[in-house]
């Protein structure tokens, strides 16, 4: 397949330049009448514990959920990377065993993923690979790198657009969605460097970059959530095949690929420098709209003070990590590192409550939100703000997990 023209997608950009205190600020968002309620930090209720709050966050979630999931899943795949890193880090054995245990639920003898199928070509299925990839790195049991091979081969069939972007799900034709890029990007990289697999690099930054130039905003930075190349769908403008709205988890989904991705691209490769330019540039878009009040990012990004929309946990997450990430592998300069911070701040005040157990619970977490479908999910502003919020989904509690990690809190 003929390689998509990726070098125009730089000449978009501006010059990137890290914002100070000054151009992030903004008037203080109204009080939260329009916000949906949230317990208040319940932390006087349960006995002193210094302990990081990625141990806290991790030792609550284990003891609800002895098994991570029931199928083969993408939150679950995010849960147990952050349980992986902590792991690493803490060089506590209990974490990678949690990884290990749930992972050969799935795992059959021949390589085979329990619940898993490739005849879905959803990407959302390929990110707990990131799993099988960790395991296979430390093992002899060469199960888990013949199951990733299966999650490999299922993206050299994936359909794809006329530019070589792949489709979302297959019963998502011709779209691209932000989510998308976390769902196979990372583990595709991880992948080709395991296995030698160069070709696939070129792959991966073609799916970065041309999700960027089509999703990206030119006034704001920002990037929506989709992007439908047929024009066709009922969300999508009939001039651009853009969704209407920059909703927070989409371009935090796309935050945390990309920084994570960039861990295997090597560094000579001809569009690195590219895909670290469109990580600035959308991470000074970020930074613009963080909540100057509270650290946290909203629902719907750029329209803090409209009736509904509210600070959102998963996103604020998602972005603590990947902007505090960015800073420290030099991506980003190191004022991202005190913005992530601040992030992480505004979640634990904001958003954490502790019961009489000790036992951690992050709130304000939107449920679920996409577009088209049997729904009819139309990507306008009240769909996303009027999505049901949970306390300790997975997107939220894993995206708090590598935030908490990677920012040593």
């Amino acid at each position: 397949m003929r390689r998509a023209p990726v070098v125009a997608t730089l000449l978009a950009f501006a010059s990137v330049a890290s914002p100070t205190q000054a151009q992030i600020r903004r008037p203080p968002a109204r009080p939260n009448d329009a916000t949906p309620s949230i317990p208040k930090p319940g932390l006087a209720l349960a006995p002193p514990d210094n302990r990081p709050w990625s141990v806290r966050m991790a030792e609550s979630t284990m003891r609800r959920n002895p098994t991570v999931y029931a199928s083969w899943d993408y939150t679950a795949g995010l849960v147990l990377l952050g349980l992986e890193r902590l792991g690493s880090t803490s060089r506590d054995p209990r974490y990678t065993r949690y990884v290990k245990d749930n992972i050969d639920r799935f795992v059959e003898r021949d390589g085979s993923i329990r619940t898993y199928r490739m005849d879905e070509f959803n990407l959302d299925q390929i990110n707990e690979g990131r799993a099988l990839l960790s395991l296979a790195r430390g093992s002899r049991d060469t199960r888990y790198l013949r199951a990733a091979d299966q999650l490999r081969e299922q993206l050299r069939r994936q359909p794809r657009t006329s530019e070589g972007g792949f489709w979302h799900k297959q019963i998502y034709p011709q779209q691209m969605w932000l989510d998308g890029l976390y769902m196979a990007e990372p583990f595709y990289a991880q992948y080709a460097q395991m296995r030698g697999d160069t070709a696939a690099f070129t792959d991966v930054a073609r799916q970065f970059l041309l999700t960027a130039r089509h999703t990206r905003d030119p006034k704001t930075g920002l990037m929506y959530h989709a992007w439908d190349a047929s024009h066709t769908q009922f969300w999508a403008d009939t001039a651009t095949g853009l969704s209407q709205n920059f909703w927070g988890r989409a371009m935090g989904w796309y935050a945390m690929a990309l920084v994570d991705a960039l861990d295997y691209m090597p560094v000579g490769h001809p569009d690195r420098q590219e895909m670290i330019r469109v990580f600035q540039e959308m991470a000074a878009s970020v930074a613009r709209v963080q909540d100057p009040a509270t650290g946290l990012w909203w629902q719907v990004m750029d329209q803090p003070n409209r009736t509904g929309n509210y600070l959102e946990s998963s996103a604020s997450s998602m972005f603590a990590y990947a902007l505090g990430k960015g800073a420290r592998m030099g991506y980003l300069t190191p004022d991202y590192r005190a913005i992530a911070n601040r992030g992480f701040d505004g979640l634990v005040r904001q958003m954490i409550t502790v019961d009489g157990d000790g036992l951690v619970t992050l709130n304000g977490i939107c449920k679920v939100a996409g577009l088209g479908g049997k729904d009819r999910r139309d990507g306008s502003y009240q769909y996303y703000v009027n999505e049901p919020t949970a306390a300790n989904d997975y997107k939220g509690v894993g995206a708090f997990l590598v935030a908490a990690v990677e920012l040593g809190r």
